[in-house]
């Protein structure tokens, strides 16, 4: 009988279950999804941590990230005040490039097999509600400058509704969400803007998880 081939040491899961909110069984089942999407390019052996990247283009093809998950499956809403409440539905996650993005040390979207690990674990779950907050801030904050601005609102706004709004309607909806949302009215949505914005809306982050 041959010996089974060894993926991790012990100390590497270790490590993982300490950082992840993950089991040593479930960091095993994120490798083998991980090295199902590129087999040619990631070993079995990442006893040595090799340098490995596979691609945005390969990442975004996982049936986890293509479909959005929740007790809203599918909808999404941007409630700016009493009287005006946009209501968008979906099929597939039109933010799987831009969650994978977020999560690459490169920017890019290729993931090593640590951003892929701290993706799904973000993303999980179990994962906190703070710590969701905190990468869906990430993800409207295109620009990255630590703020989300006006042309940050608009992108995400034509990602939802596909164009189906007019410039016009979307600049409506995005100075709306500015003007409900900014606190310290400098025209922009600083974290502590977000924040409290999230805390009003308990479903906005219902989407935010997926199942690996």
């Amino acid at each position: 009988m041959g010996n089974k081939q060894t993926t991790f040491t012990d100390e590497q899961l270790e490590a993982y279950q300490d950082c992840t909110f993950f089991t040593r069984k479930e960091i095993l089942r994120l490798h083998s999804r991980y090295r199902e999407l590129a087999p040619h390019l990631v070993p079995l052996d990442y006893t040595n941590n090799p340098d490995i990247r596979v691609p945005l283009t390969l990442i975004v093809t996982m049936p986890e990230l293509k479909v959005c998950q929740g007790p809203s499956e599918g909808r999404h809403c941007w409630r700016l005040d009493c009287r005006l409440t946009v209501c968008l539905c979906w099929q597939e996650n039109p933010f799987r490039d831009r969650i994978v993005e977020t999560f690459s040390e490169d920017g890019q979207g290729n993931l090593t097999f640590n951003d892929f690990v701290d993706m799904f674990s973000a993303l999980c779950e179990t994962s906190p509600r703070e710590l969701k907050t905190i990468y869906a801030f990430k993800i409207y904050d295109y620009n990255r400058d630590n703020f989300i601005c006006k042309e940050d609102l608009e992108k995400t706004l034509n990602k939802l509704t596909k164009g189906e709004l007019t410039p016009e309607e979307v600049a409506l909806v995005c100075d709306k969400a500015i003007e409900e949302a900014d606190l310290d009215a400098d025209n922009k949505l600083s974290f502590a803007d977000f924040e409290n914005m999230i805390s009003k809306a308990p479903d906005f982050l219902s989407n935010f998880h997926v199942r690996i």
